[in-house]
């Protein structure tokens, strides 16, 4: 297991990943509610993404996990990558309300699916193009602690 990949893991712990991945859309609206456009936007001073950025991020990786999910249980061997680098480039022109909704609603719909799977779609396999062999399990148990390191990134920029 890589360094990434471990780390994310140790921050999730014992968490339950289903209802960290649940919880997560309420805790992003309760952060992010009433934000001015200044604070939307404004990036960490190491230069980490703003709020908006991280909403936006936290959207777009809903989508490729939940293709990436749907291609391990369809039976398909390798898993399609996707450069976050390359995708944020856009990131600060995009609305940030329509990337918390989006995260909503994709979300909302990723859960859907995993609530139907049975333990073979649980211990199916894909092939990470960087990590090697991964479970779905795997995979969403990194999904809700990528939620939670971004969560934990968001607080830290809105307290200054």
């Amino acid at each position: 297991m890589d360094a990434y990949l471990r780390s994310l893991l140790d921050r999730l712990g014992d968490a339950d990943p289903i209802a960290v991945l649940q919880a997560t859309p309420v805790r992003l609206a309760e952060l992010t509610e009433g934000l001015a456009p200044d604070d939307w936007r404004r990036a960490a001073a190491d230069g980490g993404w703003s709020p908006a950025e991280t909403v936006a991020h936290l959207a777009d990786v809903e989508l490729g996990m939940g293709f990436r999910l749907r291609q391990a249980v369809a039976g398909v061997a390798q898993a399609q990558a996707f450069d976050q680098d390359a995708w944020a480039r856009r990131y600060r022109r995009l609305d940030p309300s329509l990337a918390l909704e989006a995260h909503r609603a994709l979300r909302s719909w990723n859960l859907a699916l995993l609530a139907t799977f049975d333990l073979d779609d649980w211990l199916a396999e894909l092939d990470h193009p960087e990590r090697g062999r991964e479970t779905v399990d795997l995979v969403v148990r990194s999904l809700a602690a990528h939620d939670l390191r971004h969560l934990d990134a968001v607080e830290a920029r809105l307290r200054g």
